[in-house]
């Protein structure tokens, strides 16, 4: 075996270099600036540390901050590490679990001492300190392999009992790996990590909150302290987060819910929405809006049951891979495996639906259809219902009952991809009227658990990916991406992630190309050579559902809605009694010409009236006085933050009916 091994590096240049070459080595080998700069390496596409030997010919990429997903997973893996060092530096006994990255920042689950309580976020300061302090230590970060036994050994000599119990499920046989922080602290990880704690930026990370936690997530087991923290490459990114952090929470949806007396959630209906006139005002202007869109579109809209028989749910597969998010009647029912019987000829089972599709298929199996009934697009703004976990129910953004937009499109082969691509066109709309989001496609592929078998999958993405294509949406400029695992047990989907003011995404509509639900209710039509053939369903929604959409629009224009969504569109305000009758007449008029009025003919000053109607966010005040009210005009005020002008009261109707106009009617 050669001593020399051929490294490609990504400008396509290679170099012949020592078997055992390190990434920090090739870095250190092309110039001073990047062995500084470089942070870990890729070898073969994976992620690797950047002082791991690379044995085998392969395809190099050093990783620097400029590569910054890869960077911010590396320093937030580390941040997490560092957060362990720091709270069982500062409070001795402490037991480590497990830390992982998250989305924006890590956490890291603790076992306090037996002689204190829990953390609490009056610990956090001191932990801050300790964590900046090792990190400007610039502590080393080494990795060794170590045999189960010797990591169980270790732990329970540690009294690591949590640890030593997960290294004891491990697998004798498997490569262990444990990484050292300096030579006096260590945990056990995968990897892979910075060269030291010092590539860490001391002034890039904030301990955010404390809550509780269960051992592997089992309420049965010992809780746990739970410290989250969210961290980044450098301080200027750490700021703007929290700046975003602060615009989230005066955006939240349940604080202007609240204050704009839209809705309200209660225990006694967990995870269902009571709608409040103003809020109903909004749901029932969007729901016309997508039913006037989706009439162009050529759908055709139906209204299927809330409850149906199990063997429904059994024969769809929905019992077997979906029953424990089902609300079942009674709720009591047998163990049973994916694919046998439930339930006996009598239907002594019920459930709620969770989704709209088999009943979609029931009245697509009423009659004959032809080839040339095809496509077909059902659509319903149906009430379903799931069985959320009680704490993962947030505000309108998760709830147990929710209203899709829902629809299927029954169609041959041959028009999938004329009907995804007029789906997304459709979408694109849609996003564009309702707030200029921006999006960005995915492609989620294959589950673990599925129905079908691979060649059906193989051909499914395979029409998804020819679709967008078609489309010219899959490229980096429509955020295009592929994941694995993350499709529906039935089909694969496209998510389209919308971005909303602020900056969050948001995963909202899908679209899905199934042809397991067709073959197991036996759906069919008769094709051009007179045989029965099975359609392909596509499944799409692109709202999502009316509530969550709702929340995010309330969040994405802070409450301030486009004038033909707003609640309260116009608001008469007097500033003598005196003009007490001719507000009530310019209100009339307003209403007469589909204006959503109010009038506040309250004896205070206009200031205070002014002030009260923008913290509800009604867009437009109408002040009358006894010149207006001689004159037959009215000072209109755009309480957004426009100027206030003296106009004739029919040019202020006309301005709001035109602001007013629904996006698609104009």
């Amino acid at each position: 075996m050669s001593d020399l091994i051929t490294l490609t590096l990504p400008d396509g240049s290679e170099r012949s270099v020592a078997r055992g070459t390190t990434g920090a080595d090739v870095a250190a080998s092309i110039g001073p600036g990047l062995a500084k700069a470089a942070l870990a390496a890729k070898v073969d596409g994976e992620l690797v540390d950047l002082t791991r030997p690379i044995t085998a010919d392969a395809a190099l990429a050093l990783v620097t901050a400029k590569d910054e997903a890869d960077a911010l997973e590396l320093a937030r893996h580390d941040f997490a590490h560092v957060l362990a060092e720091a709270v069982q530096g500062l409070f001795p006994g402490t037991q480590i679990t497990f830390g992982p990255s998250t989305d924006d920042g890590f956490y890291y689950d603790f076992a306090p001492a037996p002689d204190r309580g829990p953390f609490t976020e009056d610990d956090l300061p001191a932990i801050e300190e300790a964590m900046r302090a090792i990190i400007r230590a610039d502590k080393p970060l080494r990795r060794e392999v170590w045999s189960r036994s010797q990591l169980v050994s270790r732990w329970k000599q540690q009294g690591e009992a949590f640890k030593a119990e997960w290294a004891e499920s491990l697998p004798d046989g498997d490569e262990l790996t444990v990484y050292w922080s300096g030579t006096d602290w260590l945990d056990m990880c995968r990897g892979p990590h910075l060269p030291s704690t010092g590539k860490l930026d001391p002034a890039a990370f904030k301990l955010t909150r404390v809550s509780g936690a269960y051992w592997r997530s089992d309420p049965k087991n010992p809780q746990l302290s739970r410290i989250y923290g969210t961290g980044w490459l450098n301080k200027k990114q750490l700021d703007a987060h929290l700046t975003r952090l602060e615009e989230a929470a005066k955006r939240d949806h349940r604080k202007l819910g609240r204050e704009m007396d839209l809705f309200h959630l209660e225990e006694v209906a967990h995870g269902s929405v009571f709608w409040h006139p103003r809020g109903f005002v909004i749901y029932r202007a969007l729901e016309a809006y997508m039913r006037r869109r989706l009439d162009a579109a050529g759908y055709q809209e139906v209204k299927t049951p809330q409850i149906m028989d199990a063997r429904q749910w059994e024969q769809s597969g929905h019992w077997g891979k979906y029953r424990e998010n089902m609300f079942v009647i009674p709720d009591e029912v047998p163990n049973t495996e994916d694919e046998g019987p439930v339930v006996s000829n009598e239907a002594q089972w019920m459930a709620l639906k969770p989704m709209n599709c088999p009943a979609h298929v029931l009245i697509f199996r009423q009659g004959i259809k032809s080839y040339r009934d095809l496509p077909l697009r059902l659509a319903e703004m149906g009430c379903c219902h799931r069985n959320e976990p009680h704490g993962a129910l947030h505000g309108l953004m998760r709830v147990r009952q929710f209203t899709q937009d829902d629809a299927h499109i029954f169609c041959r082969e041959d028009q999938i991809v004329a009907e995804i691509a007029a789906f997304c066109d459709l979408l694109d709309v849609v996003y564009k009227d309702l707030g200029g989001f921006s999006y960005a496609i995915k492609l989620a592929l294959r589950p673990e658990k599925r129905f079908g078998s691979d060649e059906m999958w193989d051909w499914s993405e395979q029409s998804m990916r020819d679709a967008v294509r078609a489309t010219g949406r899959d490229n980096a400029d429509w955020g295009w991406e592929e994941l694995p695992g993350e499709g529906a047990f039935y089909a694969p989907k496209l998510e389209f992630h919308l971005t909303d003011a602020i900056g969050r995404t948001w995963q909202v509509g899908t679209i899905q190309t199934d042809t397991v639900l067709p073959e197991r209710l036996d759906a069919s039509y008769v094709a051009e050579d007179g045989n029965r053939h099975r359609p392909v369903m596509l499944h799409r929604a692109i709202l999502g559902s009316y509530e969550r959409f709702i929340g995010i629009l309330i969040e994405h224009f802070a409450g301030w809605f486009p004038t033909w969504l707003a609640p309260v569109q116009a608001v008469v305000a007097t500033i003598v009694s005196d003009a007490d009758a001719y507000a009530g007449d310019v209100a009339e008029a307003l209403r007469k010409a589909g204006i959503r009025v109010e009038t506040d003919l309250r004896n205070e000053k206009i200031n205070l009236k002014v002030r009260e109607h923008s913290l509800q966010k009604a867009p437009y005040m109408l002040v009358v006085g006894r010149r207006e009210a001689e004159e037959g005009t009215v000072a209109l005020r755009n309480l957004k933050g426009g100027e206030q002008k003296v106009m004739p009261l029919a040019d202020a109707i006309a301005l709001i009916t035109a602001d007013a106009t629904p996006p698609d009617l104009k």
